[in-house]
Protein backbone atom coordinates (compact mmCIF):
# COMPACT_ATOMS: atom_id res chain seq x y z
CA UNK A 1 0.00 0.00 0.00
CA UNK A 2 2.04 2.77 -1.32
CA UNK A 3 1.20 5.95 0.75
CA UNK A 4 2.92 8.84 1.25
CA UNK A 5 2.03 11.51 4.55
CA UNK A 6 3.05 14.95 3.95
CA UNK A 7 3.65 17.20 6.46
CA UNK A 8 4.68 20.63 7.87
CA UNK A 9 7.99 20.42 9.80
CA UNK A 10 7.73 23.66 11.29
CA UNK A 11 5.38 26.29 11.91
CA UNK A 12 3.52 25.96 8.93
CA UNK A 13 4.28 27.27 5.99
CA UNK A 14 6.69 25.19 4.60
CA UNK A 15 5.77 24.93 0.77
CA UNK A 16 3.35 21.60 1.08
CA UNK A 17 1.61 22.75 -1.68
CA UNK A 18 4.73 23.28 -4.29
CA UNK A 19 5.60 19.66 -2.97
CA UNK A 20 2.23 18.17 -3.07
CA UNK A 21 2.24 19.24 -6.80
CA UNK A 22 5.59 17.77 -7.25
CA UNK A 23 4.40 13.81 -6.39
CA UNK A 24 0.74 14.05 -7.59
CA UNK A 25 2.45 13.57 -10.50
CA UNK A 26 3.31 9.74 -9.58
CA UNK A 27 0.14 9.34 -7.35
CA UNK A 28 -3.22 8.05 -8.52
CA UNK A 29 -4.88 9.98 -5.24
CA UNK A 30 -4.18 13.02 -3.53
CA UNK A 31 -5.81 13.53 -0.06
CA UNK A 32 -6.45 16.65 2.25
CA UNK A 33 -6.95 15.53 5.72
CA UNK A 34 -7.30 18.05 8.38
CA UNK A 35 -7.25 21.77 8.85
CA UNK A 36 -9.51 24.28 7.38
CA UNK A 37 -9.42 27.19 4.98
CA UNK A 38 -7.08 29.18 7.50
CA UNK A 39 -4.23 27.24 5.71
CA UNK A 40 -3.23 28.60 2.25
CA UNK A 41 -0.77 26.74 -0.34
CA UNK A 42 0.68 28.51 -3.36
CA UNK A 43 1.27 26.57 -6.70
CA UNK A 44 3.04 28.18 -9.32
CA UNK A 45 2.85 26.58 -12.27
CA UNK A 46 5.14 28.50 -15.43
CA UNK A 47 3.64 32.06 -15.18
CA UNK A 48 0.72 31.11 -13.76
CA UNK A 49 -0.17 31.87 -9.48
CA UNK A 50 -2.94 29.43 -8.17
CA UNK A 51 -3.50 30.11 -4.39
CA UNK A 52 -5.34 27.06 -2.45
CA UNK A 53 -7.31 27.17 0.78
CA UNK A 54 -9.07 24.29 0.60
CA UNK A 55 -8.57 22.17 -2.63
CA UNK A 56 -6.20 19.64 -2.65
CA UNK A 57 -2.65 20.54 -4.60
CA UNK A 58 -3.26 18.00 -6.84
CA UNK A 59 -6.10 19.07 -8.62
CA UNK A 60 -4.08 20.42 -11.23
CA UNK A 61 -3.81 17.08 -12.32
CA UNK A 62 -7.42 16.05 -13.74
CA UNK A 63 -6.39 11.88 -13.73
CA UNK A 64 -5.73 12.04 -10.23
CA UNK A 65 -8.36 11.75 -7.60
CA UNK A 66 -8.39 14.27 -5.30
CA UNK A 67 -10.22 14.25 -1.74
CA UNK A 68 -11.14 16.81 1.25
CA UNK A 69 -11.41 13.98 4.27
CA UNK A 70 -13.59 13.90 7.06
CA UNK A 71 -10.57 15.81 9.23
CA UNK A 72 -10.90 19.21 7.01
CA UNK A 73 -13.56 21.83 8.57
CA UNK A 74 -15.46 23.36 6.05
CA UNK A 75 -16.44 26.47 5.08
CA UNK A 76 -19.04 26.08 1.42
CA UNK A 77 -18.50 29.59 0.50
CA UNK A 78 -14.94 29.58 0.53
CA UNK A 79 -14.48 26.37 -1.28
CA UNK A 80 -17.34 26.98 -3.89
CA UNK A 81 -15.85 30.16 -4.57
CA UNK A 82 -12.29 28.45 -5.29
CA UNK A 83 -13.72 25.85 -7.17
CA UNK A 84 -15.57 28.71 -9.67
CA UNK A 85 -12.04 30.70 -9.60
CA UNK A 86 -10.36 27.15 -10.98
CA UNK A 87 -12.82 26.43 -13.71
CA UNK A 88 -12.63 30.26 -14.69
CA UNK A 89 -9.03 29.60 -15.39
CA UNK A 90 -9.41 25.98 -17.23
CA UNK A 91 -9.43 23.90 -14.53
CA UNK A 92 -11.28 21.17 -14.32
CA UNK A 93 -12.34 20.35 -10.23
CA UNK A 94 -14.89 16.71 -11.44
CA UNK A 95 -11.97 15.07 -9.64
CA UNK A 96 -12.91 15.93 -6.10
CA UNK A 97 -14.57 14.34 -3.12
CA UNK A 98 -15.71 15.43 -0.28
CA UNK A 99 -16.44 13.51 2.60
CA UNK A 100 -19.98 13.48 3.77
CA UNK A 101 -18.50 13.39 7.26
CA UNK A 102 -16.29 16.82 7.18
CA UNK A 103 -18.11 19.72 9.75
CA UNK A 104 -18.91 22.48 7.84
CA UNK A 105 -18.07 26.13 9.20
CA UNK A 106 -21.08 28.17 10.09
CA UNK A 107 -21.64 31.88 10.55
CA UNK A 108 -21.94 31.45 14.54
CA UNK A 109 -17.99 29.84 14.43
CA UNK A 110 -16.35 33.01 12.12
CA UNK A 111 -18.39 35.62 14.67
CA UNK A 112 -17.55 33.88 17.86
CA UNK A 113 -14.04 33.24 16.13
CA UNK A 114 -13.09 36.87 16.03
CA UNK A 115 -15.06 38.01 19.66
CA UNK A 116 -13.38 35.54 21.09
CA UNK A 117 -9.75 36.20 19.92
CA UNK A 118 -10.33 39.99 20.70
CA UNK A 119 -11.67 39.36 24.44
CA UNK A 120 -8.08 37.83 24.90
CA UNK A 121 -6.80 41.31 24.76
CA UNK A 122 -2.91 41.05 24.81
CA UNK A 123 -3.37 37.13 25.50
CA UNK A 124 -4.09 37.02 21.45
CA UNK A 125 -3.67 33.80 20.53
CA UNK A 126 -3.05 34.68 16.68
CA UNK A 127 -6.13 33.06 15.31
CA UNK A 128 -6.69 33.77 11.93
CA UNK A 129 -10.70 34.37 12.54
CA UNK A 130 -11.98 31.75 10.14
CA UNK A 131 -14.30 30.22 12.50
CA UNK A 132 -11.53 27.12 12.72
CA UNK A 133 -11.57 27.09 16.39
CA UNK A 134 -15.19 26.78 16.80
CA UNK A 135 -15.85 24.56 14.55
CA UNK A 136 -13.85 22.02 15.88
CA UNK A 137 -14.92 22.85 18.92
CA UNK A 138 -18.48 21.86 18.36
CA UNK A 139 -16.83 18.84 16.34
CA UNK A 140 -15.90 17.83 19.85
CA UNK A 141 -18.46 19.07 21.34
CA UNK A 142 -20.62 16.54 19.41
CA UNK A 143 -22.97 19.29 18.38
CA UNK A 144 -21.48 19.96 14.85
CA UNK A 145 -22.98 20.25 11.42
CA UNK A 146 -21.95 17.78 8.68
CA UNK A 147 -21.79 18.23 4.80
CA UNK A 148 -24.16 15.38 4.79
CA UNK A 149 -26.63 17.68 7.17
CA UNK A 150 -26.55 20.47 4.26
CA UNK A 151 -28.04 17.65 1.49
CA UNK A 152 -31.14 17.27 3.61
CA UNK A 153 -33.14 20.64 4.62
CA UNK A 154 -34.98 18.97 7.13
CA UNK A 155 -31.63 17.87 9.19
CA UNK A 156 -30.21 21.16 8.79
CA UNK A 157 -32.84 23.36 10.20
CA UNK A 158 -32.69 20.86 13.37
CA UNK A 159 -29.23 21.30 13.38
CA UNK A 160 -29.37 25.26 12.67
CA UNK A 161 -32.41 26.03 15.45
CA UNK A 162 -30.30 23.68 17.97
CA UNK A 163 -27.27 24.99 17.91
CA UNK A 164 -28.79 28.77 17.54
CA UNK A 165 -30.10 28.19 21.09
CA UNK A 166 -27.00 28.38 22.28
CA UNK A 167 -25.41 30.79 19.81
CA UNK A 168 -27.63 33.50 20.52
CA UNK A 169 -27.03 33.34 24.18
CA UNK A 170 -23.80 33.72 23.93
CA UNK A 171 -23.83 36.72 21.14
CA UNK A 172 -26.55 38.42 23.10
CA UNK A 173 -25.51 37.82 26.82
CA UNK A 174 -22.41 37.83 26.38
CA UNK A 175 -21.05 39.64 23.60
CA UNK A 176 -24.23 42.81 23.50
CA UNK A 177 -24.14 41.48 19.61
CA UNK A 178 -27.51 41.29 17.84
CA UNK A 179 -28.89 37.21 16.88
CA UNK A 180 -28.47 35.09 14.13
CA UNK A 181 -31.54 34.70 12.05
CA UNK A 182 -31.88 30.48 12.20
CA UNK A 183 -33.95 31.08 8.56
CA UNK A 184 -31.30 33.44 6.62
CA UNK A 185 -28.61 30.32 7.64
CA UNK A 186 -30.74 27.76 6.45
CA UNK A 187 -31.76 29.22 3.47
CA UNK A 188 -27.70 30.48 2.70
CA UNK A 189 -26.35 26.63 3.64
CA UNK A 190 -28.80 24.41 1.93
CA UNK A 191 -28.12 26.06 -1.13
CA UNK A 192 -24.19 25.43 -0.71
CA UNK A 193 -25.54 21.82 0.00
CA UNK A 194 -27.28 21.77 -3.46
CA UNK A 195 -24.12 22.90 -4.97
CA UNK A 196 -21.99 20.08 -2.90
CA UNK A 197 -24.23 17.43 -3.39
CA UNK A 198 -21.84 16.03 -6.67
CA UNK A 199 -18.43 16.35 -4.87
CA UNK A 200 -20.23 14.79 -1.48
CA UNK A 201 -18.69 11.03 -0.84
CA UNK A 202 -17.89 8.24 1.70
CA UNK A 203 -14.13 9.16 0.87
CA UNK A 204 -12.52 6.57 3.68
CA UNK A 205 -13.97 4.00 1.17
CA UNK A 206 -13.06 5.40 -2.22
CA UNK A 207 -9.56 5.89 -0.63
CA UNK A 208 -9.23 2.55 0.88
CA UNK A 209 -10.61 1.17 -2.42
CA UNK A 210 -7.82 2.59 -4.23
CA UNK A 211 -5.02 1.30 -1.72
CA UNK A 212 -6.54 -1.86 -2.02
CA UNK A 213 -5.45 -1.67 -5.96
CA UNK A 214 -1.97 -0.87 -5.47
CA UNK A 215 -2.35 3.01 -6.26
CA UNK A 216 -0.50 5.75 -5.04
CA UNK A 217 -2.33 8.24 -2.71
CA UNK A 218 -0.29 11.28 -0.91
CA UNK A 219 -2.09 12.61 1.94
CA UNK A 220 -1.69 16.40 2.52
CA UNK A 221 -1.16 18.21 5.69
CA UNK A 222 -2.53 21.27 6.75
CA UNK A 223 0.11 24.05 9.17
CA UNK A 224 2.82 22.30 10.44
CA UNK A 225 3.95 20.16 13.54
CA UNK A 226 4.54 23.19 15.88
CA UNK A 227 0.85 24.02 15.88
CA UNK A 228 -0.72 20.55 16.47
CA UNK A 229 -3.16 20.79 18.68
CA UNK A 230 -1.50 18.17 21.17
CA UNK A 231 2.31 18.52 19.89
CA UNK A 232 2.95 21.93 19.16
CA UNK A 233 3.58 25.20 21.02
CA UNK A 234 0.04 24.92 23.17
CA UNK A 235 -1.93 27.28 23.28
CA UNK A 236 -0.47 28.94 20.28
CA UNK A 237 -1.82 26.08 17.87
CA UNK A 238 -4.50 25.46 15.72
CA UNK A 239 -7.48 23.43 16.56
CA UNK A 240 -6.59 20.21 14.37
CA UNK A 241 -3.70 17.32 14.36
CA UNK A 242 -1.09 18.41 11.27
CA UNK A 243 0.95 15.61 12.77
CA UNK A 244 1.27 12.43 10.63
CA UNK A 245 -1.03 10.34 12.89
CA UNK A 246 -4.03 12.92 12.08
CA UNK A 247 -3.81 11.34 8.63
CA UNK A 248 -5.04 8.32 9.67
CA UNK A 249 -8.00 9.79 11.47
CA UNK A 250 -8.65 12.65 9.29
CA UNK A 251 -9.03 10.43 6.31
CA UNK A 252 -10.25 6.94 7.77
CA UNK A 253 -7.50 4.38 7.22
CA UNK A 254 -5.63 2.44 9.02
CA UNK A 255 -1.44 3.47 9.59
CA UNK A 256 -0.49 0.02 8.44
CA UNK A 257 -1.00 1.99 5.47
CA UNK A 258 1.76 4.58 5.19
CA UNK A 259 4.49 3.68 3.77
CA UNK A 260 6.38 7.27 4.04
CA UNK A 261 6.33 9.90 5.88
CA UNK A 262 7.87 13.03 4.09
CA UNK A 263 8.49 16.48 6.32
CA UNK A 264 8.74 19.88 4.54
CA UNK A 265 10.73 22.63 6.37
CA UNK A 266 12.45 25.57 4.92
CA UNK A 267 15.88 26.37 4.99
CA UNK A 268 15.30 29.12 7.95
CA UNK A 269 12.50 29.10 9.92
CA UNK A 270 9.34 30.83 9.96
CA UNK A 271 6.03 31.48 11.76
CA UNK A 272 3.10 33.63 11.99
CA UNK A 273 0.95 34.26 14.78
CA UNK A 274 1.82 34.66 18.47
CA UNK A 275 3.82 32.39 20.46
CA UNK A 276 7.55 31.60 21.72
CA UNK A 277 10.12 31.47 18.67
CA UNK A 278 13.63 31.18 19.85
CA UNK A 279 15.38 32.10 16.61
CA UNK A 280 13.15 34.77 15.73
CA UNK A 281 15.66 37.99 14.07
CA UNK A 282 14.38 41.42 14.75
CA UNK A 283 17.15 43.39 13.36
CA UNK A 284 17.53 43.47 9.42
CA UNK A 285 18.72 39.99 8.36
CA UNK A 286 15.47 38.70 9.58
CA UNK A 287 13.87 41.65 7.24
CA UNK A 288 15.75 40.33 4.62
CA UNK A 289 14.84 36.88 5.00
CA UNK A 290 10.88 38.18 4.80
CA UNK A 291 11.78 40.26 1.53
CA UNK A 292 13.57 37.48 -0.06
CA UNK A 293 11.06 34.85 0.82
CA UNK A 294 7.89 36.44 0.01
CA UNK A 295 7.27 36.08 3.32
CA UNK A 296 3.69 37.02 3.84
CA UNK A 297 0.81 34.73 4.65
CA UNK A 298 -1.16 33.33 1.95
CA UNK A 299 -4.45 32.94 3.69
CA UNK A 300 -4.45 36.53 5.84
CA UNK A 301 -1.04 38.71 3.95
CA UNK A 302 -0.09 38.76 7.67
CA UNK A 303 4.00 39.51 8.09
CA UNK A 304 5.80 35.89 8.94
CA UNK A 305 7.92 36.20 11.83
CA UNK A 306 11.30 34.93 10.53
CA UNK A 307 14.80 33.28 12.14
CA UNK A 308 17.67 30.92 11.64
CA UNK A 309 17.02 27.62 11.19
CA UNK A 310 15.90 25.30 14.20
CA UNK A 311 17.78 22.26 14.61
CA UNK A 312 15.78 21.54 17.83
CA UNK A 313 12.59 21.55 16.06
CA UNK A 314 13.28 19.77 13.14
CA UNK A 315 14.32 16.71 15.27
CA UNK A 316 11.17 16.91 17.54
CA UNK A 317 9.07 16.86 13.84
CA UNK A 318 11.37 13.47 13.27
CA UNK A 319 10.65 12.16 16.31
CA UNK A 320 6.32 12.53 16.70
CA UNK A 321 5.44 11.82 13.18
CA UNK A 322 8.37 9.23 12.40
CA UNK A 323 9.83 11.22 9.33
CA UNK A 324 11.07 9.14 6.81
CA UNK A 325 12.71 12.15 4.15
CA UNK A 326 12.87 15.77 4.08
CA UNK A 327 11.79 18.03 1.45
CA UNK A 328 14.10 21.34 1.97
CA UNK A 329 12.28 24.09 0.66
CA UNK A 330 14.09 27.79 -0.31
CA UNK A 331 17.81 27.02 -0.28
CA UNK A 332 17.79 29.93 -2.56
CA UNK A 333 16.78 32.59 0.00
CA UNK A 334 20.25 31.51 1.40
CA UNK A 335 22.16 32.98 -1.43
CA UNK A 336 24.20 35.82 -0.56
CA UNK A 337 22.98 36.25 3.10
CA UNK A 338 26.71 35.63 4.68
CA UNK A 339 27.55 33.27 7.62
CA UNK A 340 24.41 31.13 8.29
CA UNK A 341 23.87 30.33 11.53
CA UNK A 342 21.93 26.74 12.94
CA UNK A 343 19.86 26.34 16.16
CA UNK A 344 21.39 23.28 17.63
CA UNK A 345 19.97 23.94 21.21
CA UNK A 346 18.11 26.02 23.81
CA UNK A 347 20.00 27.92 26.71
CA UNK A 348 17.83 28.35 29.77
CA UNK A 349 18.73 32.13 32.23
CA UNK A 350 19.84 28.69 34.84
CA UNK A 351 22.43 28.21 31.91
CA UNK A 352 21.40 24.65 31.14
CA UNK A 353 21.27 23.94 27.64
CA UNK A 354 18.48 22.03 25.98
CA UNK A 355 19.25 19.86 22.94
CA UNK A 356 15.27 18.17 23.27
CA UNK A 357 12.00 20.51 22.15
CA UNK A 358 10.62 21.33 25.94
CA UNK A 359 7.27 20.54 26.55
CA UNK A 360 6.37 24.12 28.34
CA UNK A 361 5.21 26.76 26.27
CA UNK A 362 7.05 29.19 29.04
CA UNK A 363 10.39 27.56 29.07
CA UNK A 364 10.63 27.68 25.54
CA UNK A 365 10.10 31.60 25.83
CA UNK A 366 12.85 31.74 28.61
CA UNK A 367 15.06 29.81 25.98
CA UNK A 368 17.92 31.61 23.87
CA UNK A 369 19.31 29.95 20.74
CA UNK A 370 22.78 27.98 20.94
CA UNK A 371 23.99 28.76 17.34
CA UNK A 372 26.38 27.12 15.21
CA UNK A 373 27.64 28.85 12.35
CA UNK A 374 28.45 28.10 8.64
CA UNK A 375 29.95 29.76 5.66
CA UNK A 376 27.34 31.10 3.03
CA UNK A 377 27.43 31.28 -0.83
CA UNK A 378 26.78 33.96 -3.18
CA UNK A 379 26.22 32.13 -6.28
CA UNK A 380 22.93 31.64 -7.69
CA UNK A 381 21.59 28.35 -7.09
CA UNK A 382 18.09 28.81 -9.10
CA UNK A 383 19.07 27.11 -12.33
CA UNK A 384 20.64 24.00 -10.26
CA UNK A 385 19.02 21.03 -11.13
CA UNK A 386 21.45 18.03 -9.52
CA UNK A 387 22.76 18.03 -6.13
CA UNK A 388 26.28 17.76 -6.76
CA UNK A 389 25.92 20.97 -9.04
CA UNK A 390 25.49 23.12 -5.59
CA UNK A 391 28.10 25.35 -4.51
CA UNK A 392 29.92 23.08 -2.09
CA UNK A 393 28.94 26.04 0.85
CA UNK A 394 25.35 25.10 0.09
CA UNK A 395 26.20 21.40 -0.06
CA UNK A 396 27.36 21.19 3.36
CA UNK A 397 24.46 23.30 4.94
CA UNK A 398 22.27 20.97 3.36
CA UNK A 399 24.08 17.67 4.53
CA UNK A 400 24.49 19.66 8.13
CA UNK A 401 20.98 19.99 8.52
CA UNK A 402 20.15 16.46 8.00
CA UNK A 403 22.62 15.40 10.43
CA UNK A 404 21.17 17.58 12.67
CA UNK A 405 17.47 16.68 12.16
CA UNK A 406 18.49 12.71 11.55
CA UNK A 407 16.49 12.41 8.68
CA UNK A 408 17.43 12.43 4.90
CA UNK A 409 17.01 15.19 2.60
CA UNK A 410 15.22 13.94 -0.70
CA UNK A 411 13.99 16.73 -2.15
CA UNK A 412 15.57 20.56 -2.06
CA UNK A 413 13.56 23.19 -3.66
CA UNK A 414 15.58 26.08 -5.42
CA UNK A 415 12.90 28.15 -6.59
CA UNK A 416 9.19 28.02 -7.12
CA UNK A 417 8.64 26.06 -9.86
CA UNK A 418 7.71 22.60 -10.34
CA UNK A 419 11.16 21.58 -12.03
CA UNK A 420 13.07 23.78 -9.62
CA UNK A 421 13.12 20.50 -7.53
CA UNK A 422 16.38 18.58 -6.78
CA UNK A 423 15.88 15.01 -6.51
CA UNK A 424 18.40 12.92 -3.64
CA UNK A 425 16.48 10.03 -2.90
CA UNK A 426 13.28 8.05 -3.68
CA UNK A 427 9.78 8.74 -2.24
CA UNK A 428 7.13 6.66 -3.94
CA UNK A 429 8.71 3.37 -4.53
Amino acid sequence: MPAIVLIGAQWGDEGKGKITDFLAEKAQVVVRYQGGNNAGHTIVLGTEVYKLHLTPSGIFYPDKLCVIANGVVLDPAILLAELDNLRARGVTTENLRISANAHVIMPYHRLLDELEENARGAGKIGTTGRGIGPAYRDKIGRSGIRVQDLLETDALAARVEENLAEKNALLTKIYGRPPLRAEEIIAEYSAYGARLAPYAADTSLLINERLARGERVLFEGAQGIMLDLDHGTYPFVTSSNPVAGGACTGAGVGPMCVSAVLGVLKAYTTRVGAGPFPTELLDEKGEQLRQRGGEFGTTTGRARRCGWFDAVVARYAARVSGLSHLALMKLDIMTGIGPLKICTGYRLPNGTVLTEFPLSARVLSQAAPVYEEMPGWDEDVTGVREFADLPPAARAYVLRLEELAGVPAALIAVGPEREQTLVRGKIFE
